[in-house]
């Protein structure tokens, strides 16, 4: 529902192209991570989301780290609007 309303912003060009961008999968994954973080709130031992959780917060990690490499602006802009901590740096 939240990926529908966020795909009918965008026009139907721009859709065909954008799909597969970082921004695009970085909004897809923060999605995804907050409904597994609902559903683990109510299912404490559920180790297997919790693994599916793990790999997904590293997909975006890992999206983020490049984004902010490529555009650093545009980073700062979707970690706000997506309202997610920044990246730990080493």
């Amino acid at each position: 529902m939240v990926k529908n309303s966020f795909i009918s912003v965008i026009s139907q060009k721009e859709k065909e192209e954008k799909t597969g961008s970082a921004e695009f999968q970085i909004f897809s994954f923060t999605a995804k991570i907050r409904k597994l973080t609902s559903h683990l709130e109510l299912h404490k031992k559920d180790s297997s989301s919790q693994r599916g959780l793990r790999k997904i917060l590293g997909k975006r990690q890992r999206l983020l780290a490049y984004l902010s490499k490529k555009n650093r602006e545009y980073y700062n802009q979707l970690i706000g609007e997506l309202n997610i901590r920044e990246r730990k740096t080493r």
